[in-house]
């Protein structure tokens, strides 16, 4: 096998283990949202709450996005460390997101949660763009999608004080 291969070949496989690790974390988070329909259709909503169809499609993407803003500092740098901590520590803060406002229906503690959040993904995107610009700019979906989220935890945390 020619070194040309060989480097291409440990490049697809950290590609697909960083994707299985990321979607790993996001099956995480969904076993703690198996009720999430449900719940969700049930709660007093915001009037810019998206449809509980949306969320699927959309984390999909987002996770995709990370996973491969992770193997894109992955193959720029030695220096990959800190980064992939940081990257998978929020992994770690985001999946128990799920648990917390769907399975334990602790809406305050999913608020704290996410407000942990958002600084992890701050952190994590700026380290990356350290590395790799494009690997930092591929995170600003996944913060803007999660600063939405944030809105709209603390809304329906508000509007639903029984449940939550």
């Amino acid at each position: 096998m020619t070194m040309h291969l060989t480097i291409l070949l440990r490049q697809g496989l950290m590609l697909l283990t960083l994707l299985a690790l990321t979607y790993l974390a996001a099956g995480i988070g969904a076993l703690g949202s198996i009720n999430a329909a449900g719940f969700y259709r049930d709660l007093q909503l915001p009037g810019f709450a998206p449809p509980a169809w949306l969320f699927g499609p959309v984390w999909t993407l987002l996770y995709t996005l990370m996973a491969v803003a992770a193997w894109l500092v992955w193959r720029s740098t030695k220096q990959y460390q800190t980064a992939l901590w940081l990257y998978f520590g929020q992994l770690v803060v985001n999946a128990l997101w799920s648990w917390l406002f769907f399975a334990w229906y602790q809406g305050a503690l999913a608020f704290l949660n996410i407000m942990l959040l958002l600084p992890l993904i701050i952190a994590t995107a700026l380290c990356f763009w350290r590395h790799n610009k494009l690997a930092g700019l591929l995170l600003v979906p996944y913060l803007l999608w999660v600063s939405f989220a944030a809105v709209l935890n603390f809304s329906i945390w508000q509007l639903n004080p029984g449940l939550l």
